[in-house]
């Protein structure tokens, strides 16, 4: 297996372990306490870290030394906190559970933003590696349709913890795999132990300083305040139409839309990345607009996966634009920043649904297609038209602290 097929099992082992992690906590707490408060008080402390610990984990990743040795070792720690929460939840003292899942959700940005960062070094620049990068994406959507159905099976085969148990081997493996990668340059201008170190603020100024940056970010993480939501109003959309128990089938068709999406549009790298990641959010939003008012749970399952379909490719075009425009000295620090925001956002999201539980579920799902739509014309303000160079103007050259650390897409947003 090549150094990006070794990455893209541990990419895959890594976000399957992480995206079964909200079903399996919730189980256990059920299963062990009685009470899914308990379980969701646990999931909060391992979420709310992620956008505290982006910025920390960017910075540590450009600047380490041996980076094999710190990627192996952050999946390891979130191994270690997910084996410890299969022990510990239910059984410990709830300060010392909370205080593990805190740790573990630490290393969070790694498993997402932090292992995309990697792409850059092991493919270079061109086709290739938008096309990788949209197998990258593809690693999400799969674990997002495999990991809950696995640790549902598992759970009610045996029981919650053997699921927390398969989730902690599969963190592992992401680990050792890790550790298998070729950690090569990421490009000029990559921060090194003897030269000019990327400050603590840097990534965040970069988000804000590039345009084609501030475009994706302020964009994706307005569209997942609504995506957060999602799954709360699929349960309370599904009872509405009469089958309390089909809202994991509606999210499921998403899921598998999006990894279908992925697979297919988000290998377009004919179109630029701007383009695909604004056709992708009115696409969500058109589809979800039209599932808030279907009359059954098929034809609503079919919208879901439609709306799925249609965001797939946005994360591809996401991780594009984060590579091309990122400074290679701030690059880990970009894309754990940009995963920690999002993950902040659903989490903002998943709150604001919980307190408007009460509106017809029509209405919460017209909200988050509005959101999705609202989120492409964001980006389509912000992003604006490129400007073309004066006569004997030159761009900004690769490893100055605006420019971007590879070629730009033409047409680019």
């Amino acid at each position: 297996m090549g150094g990006f097929g070794r990455y893209l099992a541990a990419a895959l082992a890594a976000r399957f372990a992480s995206e079964g992690m909200g079903m399996a906590v919730v189980l256990l707490a059920v299963e062990r306490t009685g009470s899914a408060a308990h379980g969701a008080f646990v999931l909060t402390a391992w979420l709310a870290p992620h956008v505290l610990a982006a910025p920390l984990a960017g910075t540590a990743a450009a600047r380490a030394r041996r980076p094999r040795l710190f990627y192996a070792g952050a999946l390891a720690g979130f191994t270690a906190a997910v084996a410890a929460l299969s022990l510990l939840l239910g059984r410990a003292p709830v300060p010392a559970v909370l205080a593990v899942a805190v740790l573990g959700g630490t290393c969070g940005p790694v498993v997402t933003g932090g292992l995309s960062s990697l792409v850059a070094g092991l493919l270079p620049a061109g086709p290739a590696r938008d096309r990788a990068y949209g197998w990258d994406a593809s690693t999400y959507n799969a674990a997002a349709v495999t990991a809950p159905a696995a640790v549902s099976v598992v759970g009610a085969v045996l029981s919650a913890g053997p699921a927390m148990a398969v989730l902690a081997a599969s963190a592992a493996l992401a680990a050792l795999l890790a550790a298998t990668l070729p950690y090569a340059d990421a490009g000029p201008g990559s921060s090194s132990p003897d030269g000019p170190r990327a400050g603590l603020g840097a990534g965040l100024a970069a988000l804000w300083r590039i345009r084609e940056l501030r475009a994706i970010t302020s964009a994706t993480t307005l569209a997942f305040v609504g995506i957060g939501s999602l799954t709360t109003t699929s349960v309370l959309l599904a009872t509405g139409l009469g089958s309390p128990g089909a809202g994991g089938v509606l999210m499921t068709a998403f899921a598998a839309g999006a990894l279908a999406g992925a697979l297919t549009l988000g290998r377009m790298t004919g179109v630029a990345p701007g383009r695909l990641a604004r056709w992708g959010m009115t696409g969500t939003g058109a589809a979800l607009a039209v599932a808030a008012f279907t009359p059954s749970v098929a034809l609503t399952a079919a919208a879901f996966a439609v709306a799925g379909y249609c965001d797939g490719p946005l994360l591809t075009a996401t991780l594009r634009i984060r590579s091309e425009n990122a400074p290679a000295a701030v690059r880990p620090q970009v894309f754990t920043l940009g995963a920690g925001l999002k993950i902040t956002a659903a989490s903002t999201g998943a709150a604001l649904v919980g307190l408007a539980a009460g509106a017809p579920p029509w209405t919460l799902l017209l909200g988050i297609a509005v959101l999705q739509l609202a989120a492409a014309a964001l980006h389509a303000l912000v992003a604006g038209r490129k400007p073309v160079p004066a006569e004997g103007v030159t761009e900004p050259s690769e490893g100055s602290a605006t420019a971007p650390a590879g070629p730009r897409t033409p047409g680019g947003p």
